[in-house]
């Protein structure tokens, strides 16, 4: 085990070192929420409701909203100001009876270990607890936060568990339980009978999680059958909750671009001449102008790279020309009728 927080408990003019462990841990069938066509995990990411966008931790306060709808914001500041004076220290404040501690106070359970220089003021406080049949009630900071806590022992153990404030416990309001109810004597011995019959002495290894045990074989069935798959590859988030694979893609994107943009630009001269000579295809008549046709392709090319002015002169050239072309084969139709006659 790790652990958790070291301290020293003190009671009187004793000081005890200590180090505090997890007495418990709850036994659970990890499971993750994952997309059903592809396997992916579900990730969470912090945003801002107003923004909509996300927002990294060290932008992450703590707020507390008032009955009149304010906002108070906590900064990490405010909140190392506030007191904590058991911070790094177990104050035994009185020994109580053991059967006064109501169990519905109870929370969770650690274990206390003393350090090697302190094993005999713990054996001390632990056969004092154990004689006495009481608990010593006292005050510790655990996550930078002052809770109530009782100091039992459980084997050779002293285990620290935790209490809730009495603010924090409900009252049971349930006014069927002001009703009389009449219980006769012969109810009342068929309820014990019932009980005695059942009595046994309390043993929780009989005792197994189904749900869990259930669980595990479903898994186990479905992977002894090869009903599994391949866990997708694993992406590592970065600020703002955007993926790094979408990062690296994204930069190789802008290079792409910026590559294209500084030696591609010729590349894309070379292309638009194509775009130009479509019109071209539609004159078929031009038979003896070939090469005057190569003439204005390449003529055609240097208005791209010319200012407004020189393209609008150039497009009013190529305007003029429809008319020559007309004229051109006007001609050999005036001759072939000469002929004719």
């Amino acid at each position: 085990m790790r652990a958790i927080w070291k301290g020293a408990v003190a009671f009187g003019l004793v000081n005890v070192p200590v180090k505090l462990y997890a007495a418990t841990g709850e036994h659970e069938v990890p499971l993750h929420q994952v997309h059903k066509k592809d396997g992916g995990r579900i990730r969470y990411r912090k945003v801002c409701s107003i923004e909509d966008e996300p927002v990294e931790y060290s932008e992450i306060a703590k707020g507390y909203e008032t009955d009149d709808g304010q906002l108070v914001v906590l900064t990490d500041e405010d909140l190392d100001q506030l007191p904590l004076a058991t911070e790094r220290e177990i104050e035994v404040i009185e020994f109580v009876p053991a059967d006064q501690v109501d169990p519905i106070l109870l929370a969770k359970t650690y274990y206390l270990e003393p350090d090697r220089t302190a094993a005999k003021p713990y054996a001390l406080l632990r056969e004092a607890l154990t004689s006495t049949d009481r608990m010593a009630v006292v005050k510790v900071a655990l996550r930078q936060r002052e809770s109530m806590a009782v100091l039992r022992v459980r084997d050779d153990v002293i285990c620290l568990q935790t209490l809730l404030w009495p603010d924090e416990v409900r009252e049971a309001d349930f006014p069927i339980l002001d009703q009389d109810v009449t219980v006769r004597p012969q109810e009342l011995a068929m309820a014990s009978s019932l009980v005695e019959s059942l009595a046994s002495d309390f043993d929780p290894s009989g005792f197994e999680d189904r749900y869990r045990a259930a669980l595990e074989q479903v898994i186990e069935a479905k992977v002894s059958s090869g009903r599994t798959q391949a866990v997708p590859q694993k992406e590592e988030v970065g600020e703002g909750g955007q993926a790094a694979g979408e990062v690296v893609d994204l930069l190789a994107a802008l290079q792409r671009s910026v590559e294209k943009a500084r030696g591609g630009g010729g590349a894309q001269a070379d292309e638009a001449p194509a775009a130009e000579e479509k019109p071209e295809k539609k004159a078929p008549a031009r038979r003896s102008r070939s090469k005057a046709g190569d003439d204005d392709g390449e003529a055609d090319e240097k208005p791209a790279r010319r200012s407004t002015s020189t393209r609008s002169r150039a497009k009013k050239a190529d305007d003029e020309k429809p008319a020559d072309d007309k004229a051109a084969d006007e001609k050999p139709a005036r001759t072939r009728r000469k002929r004719a006659s």
